[in-house]
């Protein structure tokens, strides 16, 4: 099978429909393991039993629903072939909550941070809940003092958003401009204009190391800790949603399920006894 031909094929059409980057080269990833899987010579002689076969084999239902998502985009979009997946129902959902931080592990992150490039970064993640894509896609020109807002341009689902710019924040970037003088995108690597998802990712894992943290800290989880944190100091479920640049409320809502100030204040029958 010559794989290349038909992953070129998806990433023109995929393009063509306005699916993101970060979409296209996820499902990519998950075709060219499909394809390197099969032993047909063609995607239209694989069957039904085949891709069942190979679905089947990842046990994490949201990795088999990411591969399923994918293979099912590329027969509908490159072979038109939709209907092959109609009685491949994807795996359910599996519904993992993440372990967010405490306001004051947060802090300590800031408090081991000397660094005013990776203080920065976190300012960013931590005040305005933003995804790693968007904070190395941010520029200068995108930073609006005046009105006090940040505006993220075609974000995820090809969606401009603004998120909030306080004074704290405007701050933290003023002292980092001044050391490093950036143009255009606000972080730059080393060696090139952009700086990388991977080093976000460093940084964030790093700082949380070094603060003795003992929980799993990743980038995005910055991003959930923003949104929970919002909720507990009292701020409406419907603007953490404008923030976040969720399309649907449920999407949102996870983070009643995750916010201490409303489940360790629940009634406890216990106290009836003691």
């Amino acid at each position: 099978m010559n794989i290349s031909e038909h992953t070129s094929k998806f990433i023109q059409e995929a393009k063509r429909r306005g699916y993101g980057e970060n979409t296209i080269k996820n499902y990519v990833s998950n075709l060219n393991s499909f394809f390197a899987w099969t032993t047909k010579d063609h995607p239209k002689n694989i069957n039904e039993d085949d891709i069942k076969s190979y679905l089947g084999r990842f046990s994490e239902p949201n990795t088999q629903r990411s591969h399923h998502g994918a293979i099912k985009l590329f027969y509908e979009i490159c072979l038109n072939q939709k209907e092959k997946f109609k009685w491949i129902p994807y795996a359910k959902k599996s519904e993992k909550l993440p372990i967010v931080l405490s306001v004051s592990e947060v802090q300590d992150m800031f408090s081991v941070c000397k660094n005013l490039k990776h203080k920065a970064i976190l300012a960013i993640l931590y005040s305005c809940g933003l995804r790693v894509s968007e904070l190395i896609n941010l520029k200068w020109e995108h930073l609006d003092r005046k009105r006090g807002v940040i505006n993220i341009l075609q974000a995820k689902g090809k969606k401009d958003r603004q998120v909030p710019f306080p004074l704290q924040l405007q701050k933290v970037l003023e002292d980092y401009w001044r050391e490093y003088k950036t143009a255009g995108y606000i972080f730059a690597g080393q060696k090139e204009d952009q700086y990388t998802a991977r080093s976000v990712g460093e940084v964030v894992k790093q700082l949380a190391k070094k603060a003795g943290i003992e929980k799993r800290v990743y980038s995005h989880l910055m991003r959930h800790n923003s949104f929970t944190h919002l909720l507990e100091a009292g701020i409406d479920l419907s603007i953490i949603q404008k923030i976040a640049g969720h399309s649907s409320p449920k999407t949102t809502q996870i983070y009643t399920h995750i916010s201490h100030n409303l489940i360790s204040t629940v009634f406890n029958p216990l106290s009836n006894i003691f």
